[in-house]
């Protein structure tokens, strides 16, 4: 009977899937914090022990200290998604601090990719962010670009500008919903550009844990005119996918 664990040490949040062959038997999700390395050993203390493989941007932090096995974020999102949705070939992975197009083959493998973490335009970190300059908390902020009838076009992709944009719209009495919905579509235009140089290649799946953004995700799907999928738990594929390296080289 294989079983495995599987670690996404994000910048945001950490996520840790224990597999039995394919089937999923413990899963947490938590913020990452300041010593995500204590919290990842509690967590493995309650369950039973399996052989590790560490994705993210702490896996080799994970694997100095644990002996995790390590793979790159992008082929643990890969492998996760093929094993999810083997119909789709590009996959869209907005994280806390990175967003990436991967293309895989018939088999999901890996045979492009376009990566953008120069920049928080188009994470996560963006619209907290955004949301902290508006006062709210990140469910308070989809829920009222969700409420909003129009948006307020945001003229920056810096997130240090569009903050002052933003500030500069509050006091001029702009009204707060659609500035959300403008933040949310100005993300979107950006993931959209990234698609582009994908289309055709194949159906689309959203991951990460941008791909929980309800708005996000109908914004993106209007921007692109695609019929874009999500698996039941995007923010954990990318765990799930590295739980499947069982026999990875240490």
């Amino acid at each position: 009977m294989a079983q495995s664990i599987g670690i996404d040490l994000g910048s945001r949040t950490t996520k840790i899937i224990s597999l039995d062959e394919e089937n999923v038997t413990f899963k947490e999700v938590f913020p990452t914090g300041a010593d995500p390395l204590a919290r990842v050993r509690k967590t493995l203390a309650q369950i039973q022990p399996a052989p590790l493989i560490a994705t993210g941007y702490g896996r080799y932090l994970l694997g100095e200290n644990l002996g995790a096995a390590r793979v790159t974020e992008i082929r643990a999102c890969a492998r996760g998604a093929f094993q999810l949705h083997p119909e789709c070939r590009i996959i869209l992975d907005v994280g806390g601090q990175d967003c990436k197009v991967i293309e895989t083959d018939e088999r999901g493998n890996v045979v492009d990719f376009e990566m953008n973490d120069r920049c928080a335009a188009g994470t996560g970190k963006f619209l907290e962010i955004m949301a902290q300059t508006l006062g709210v908390s990140m469910d308070e902020l989809v829920k009222m670009s969700l409420a909003a009838k129009r948006h307020i076009a945001i003229n920056s992709m810096c997130a240090v500008f569009a903050e002052s944009e933003v500030v500069s719209m509050i006091a001029s009495g702009k009204p707060p919903e659609e500035i959300a919905l403008g933040l949310h579509a100005t993300i979107a235009g950006r993931l959209g550009i990234m698609l582009s140089r994908f289309a055709g290649r194949g159906e689309v799946l959203f991951v990460g844990g941008g791909a929980k953004n309800d708005c996000l995700y109908q914004l993106l799907k209007k921007e692109t005119g695609l019929q874009i999928k999500r698996p039941a738990d995007p923010q954990t594929v990318a765990a799930f996918g590295a739980a499947l390296f069982r026999d990875i080289n240490r």
